[in-house]
């Protein structure tokens, strides 16, 4: 159940109505979260800002679907878990990975340790070592692929905590 209405270029005000219906125009349609942001320009604003910037991201959208995933679980969005699940499979990842990520890991042995480190920037940040971040440079992951990791968390932060504020409900066809 919605507990926000999600709104429409019509129904939105000010910077809110812009920005929706600049997005209706380039895309044709917005999703549910997106529309129920607008009821904070300063929300979804900053939304499509931080959403933009993580594209240019340099870690492998691979391994940050399975960090979304193991996220996900954890924050309990099933909104967020089925979009990354369906992005996960339209990658590749085949259900026993995705199985996996559910559960903040991977079978493969190089994935497997920034999988959990995601999850871990999650749950307990304070609690990372500098040789968990040591591990990770020594399997060739780069400091800023490292740093993306805590924006693609941040992110399914921000979204999974809005739909579930928002009462946005995974899209049903």
């Amino acid at each position: 159940m919605s507990r926000l209405p999600p709104l429409t270029p019509q129904t939105a005000v000010g910077a809110a109505r812009d920005m929706l219906g600049e997005l209706v125009d380039r895309h044709g349609q917005v999703g549910d979260m997106v529309r129920t942001m607008a009821n904070s320009p300063a929300v979804l604003g900053g939304y499509l800002q931080f959403s933009r910037s993580m594209k240019r991201s340099k870690l492998d959208r691979r391994i940050s679907e399975r960090i979304s995933i193991g996220v996900q679980v954890r924050q309990g969005c099933q909104t967020c878990l089925e979009s990354h699940i369906a992005v996960a499979r339209s990658l590749g990842i085949d259900d026993d990975e995705i199985d996996r990520a559910r559960r903040g890991t991977s079978a493969d042995p190089v994935i497997a340790p920034i999988v959990v480190f995601g999850v871990q920037v999650y749950a307990e940040p304070a609690a990372i070592t500098t040789a968990e971040v040591e591990e990770l440079q020594g399997l060739g992951y780069s400091d800023r692929e490292i740093a993306d990791v805590v924006g693609v968390v941040a992110l399914n932060v921000l979204t999974g905590a809005f739909n579930l504020v928002a009462g946005v409900q995974p899209a049903r066809i």
